[in-house]
């Protein structure tokens, strides 16, 4: 029998387990899963490149954190028009009651993103429907590169980690280091433990480390190759802020790329136990951090059995 390509094979299952979980949004959300993937510039704190904003800006690119605050304004004056319309037509109903439910949970998360975006982070993204490329980042004088290209959306994660002075930080899963990256841009934490199981994928996060940090930043940083689910036994209780971001299905890997796909039949059983190994991962990240600390968990997948279930 032909063998069935593995991006066909992850199609497929997203297909029938998406549309189920989204519903309605499944077609658009399949349809930014398959499209290009846009990258934002991470801007590099450490670098001699005060002019790469003014460049960037040029080019009609926008730093997406700091205009989250007036979108998070936009979003709750929309709210309050939408609940005072919702009030005139249903009185005190249930179409009511939820609305001012959510406007109450948008007002609780505003100061907790607000303390995120008043960050030294930075990142440039174009606007939607603009696919420009970002040129290569550039060293400066001394050879640290001026800007870092991701995802935009890997950084959710690290600003909702929300780290302050002098946090002991661990990125428990940091290979290949974008995320650990984007939390030395805070310029703040006391020291920051970056660990991978991977070998491989460490040395690729020493090479980033090496290219965008100076050598006295880069001492701070403890880089370990450890099972992140024995990390207990290593340094148990003893992190203000833990990041865990999890291995997972990669759903836009899986769905584009043939090259080390986890729809792969040869990783059936791997992809099969993703959840089990995501939920341990997270009880070590739990037991790492100290009593009052805080926990981050994320994936790039859509999978509630990857996300909901385990954190559940």
């Amino acid at each position: 029998a032909p063998r069935i390509p593995s991006t066909r094979l992850a199609l497929h299952h997203f297909d029938t387990s998406y549309s189920l979980h989204l519903g309605a949004l499944w077609p658009s959300v399949r349809a930014g899963l398959l499209c290009e993937q846009k990258y934002g510039a991470l801007l590099n704190n450490f670098a001699a490149a005060d002019h790469v904003p003014q460049e960037l800006e040029l080019l009609n690119a926008t730093d997406f954190i700091s205009e989250a605050p007036q979108k998070v304004q936009q979003w709750q004056r929309g709210a309050a028009l939408r609940e005072a319309a919702t009030g005139c037509q249903e009185g005190s109903g249930e179409g009511r009651t939820v609305m001012q439910a959510e406007m109450m949970t948008q007002a609780e998360m505003s100061p907790a993103l607000c303390t995120s975006i008043s960050s030294k982070i930075k990142c440039y993204t174009f606007p939607r429907g603009d696919i420009t490329r970002f040129r290569p980042a550039r060293p400066d004088p001394l050879g640290l590169l001026d800007y870092y290209l991701m995802d935009a959306a890997s950084l959710l994660p690290v600003l909702a980690l929300s780290v302050q002075p002098d946090d002991f930080v661990l990125d428990l899963c940091a290979a290949p280091g974008g995320k650990t990256l984007a939390l030395l841009q805070t310029l703040g934490q006391g020291h920051l433990a970056a660990n991978d199981v991977s070998v491989s994928r460490t040395k690729r996060l020493y090479q980033i480390l090496h290219s965008y940090v100076p050598k006295e930043v880069r001492d701070t940083v403890s880089v370990t190759s450890y099972d992140g689910r024995d990390w207990d036994q290593v340094k148990g209780g003893t992190f203000h802020k833990v990041l865990v971001d999890v291995p997972c299905t990669t759903d836009r890997h899986s769905a584009t790329e043939e090259d080390n796909n986890i729809f792969h039949k040869r990783r059936t059983k791997e992809r099969q136990m993703l959840p089990m190994l995501q939920l341990q991962l997270l009880m070590a990240g739990i037991l790492a951090a100290e009593p009052g600390g805080e926990v981050v968990y994320s994936t790039c997948s859509l999978s509630p059995l990857q996300n909901e279930c385990v954190v559940e």
